[in-house]
């Protein structure tokens, strides 16, 4: 099968990793991924540096490449209009964020051009369907993570993302941790700085999943996050992490649980390990992405 992926993102954020994940195994599987991204993009670098097939997004490369491709697959906003305007075959469009969708003629056309959504959570999936999506053209698949060796003697910081994003909570987040006396470290490499954690914390105000939870996980690091969009689809409250309220005092008062008791800590990292493993591994999300594949190409 050779799929088109159209991804116009600049930095290397959750959705980047995902198809970065998946471009590797479809290739692993005998598939032919081919990866449209800016030219200065650190994904288009990543996939060039694995000897993956990927070329410099433009509206030349675009048209050439969608021509010779049995589907379109695209990852982000931008993407989706491009390959809405200027492609014929079946596509694919993932959809990672909770934001309603525009009530507007043009918004509505763009949603009427996608053969199927893969919706990264059913938080988002249901955000679709009020948006007026078919639920029908709508499959949930989770984000993956690889295999992550466990980190048995982490540090003593609360590690988060960091992130210029006011919908991210990093002020909240501080403001908590100066209540609760605990040091925060903002990370931008997270899954090095992991080993420097005692607990991961993921404030946000609106979130369609949070992959970056998904690493923490794996990597046997407990987990402080809040209560809102799909999060409380990866985090079980008090079996595999702490589910918060977006006040000072709750996630305060969390961060003070956690860095006072190691056992609890354990208990949490142990089980999140395991939930990882079954549910949210990187080969069922390209499994579960193939599975859309063969559905769209089958119609």
């Amino acid at each position: 099968m050779r799929v088109l992926h159209v991804d116009t993102g600049r930095a290397m954020r959750g959705g980047q990793w995902q198809v970065l994940r998946l471009v590797e195994g479809l290739a692993a599987q005998g598939h032919e991924p081919i990866l449209l991204a800016p030219s200065n993009s650190p994904l288009l670098k990543a996939v060039s540096e694995r000897a993956l097939s990927c070329r410099a997004l433009n509206l030349l490369n675009l048209l050439q490449l969608a021509k010779s491709a049995d589907l379109v697959h695209a990852h982000d906003a931008q993407a989706h209009t491009l390959t809405a305007l200027f492609t014929r075959k079946p596509l694919v469009v993932a959809r990672r964020v909770a934001f309603p969708l525009q009530n507007t003629s043009l918004s509505r056309w763009k949603y009427g051009m996608a053969d199927h959504y893969i919706a990264v959570s059913q938080h988002v999936r249901n955000v679709l369907i009020t948006g007026g999506v078919p639920a029908d053209k709508i499959s949930v698949v989770y984000d993956g993570v690889p295999a992550l060796d466990e980190i048995v003697s982490a540090g003593d910081l609360v590690v988060a993302p960091a992130a210029n994003d006011p919908a991210k909570g990093t002020l909240l987040l501080k403001r908590a941790a100066e209540l609760a006396g605990a040091k925060v470290y903002f990370s931008r490499h997270l899954q090095e700085d992991l080993y420097r954690a005692a607990l991961f914390a993921y404030i946000s105000y609106s979130e369609g999943l949070g992959s970056a939870i998904l690493l923490a996980m794996a990597a046997g690091i407990p987990v402080v996050a809040s209560r809102v969009g799909g999060i409380p689809e990866l985090v079980e409250n008090g079996r595999t992490g702490l589910l918060v309220d977006n006040c000072e005092h709750c996630i305060a008062d969390a961060l003070k649980l956690l860095l006072g008791d190691e056992k609890l800590r354990q208990a949490l990292a142990a089980r999140a390990r395991l939930r990882v493993s079954e549910r949210f591994s990187a080969s069922i999300m390209i499994r579960d992405t193939l599975k859309v594949y063969d559905r769209v190409l089958s119609c």
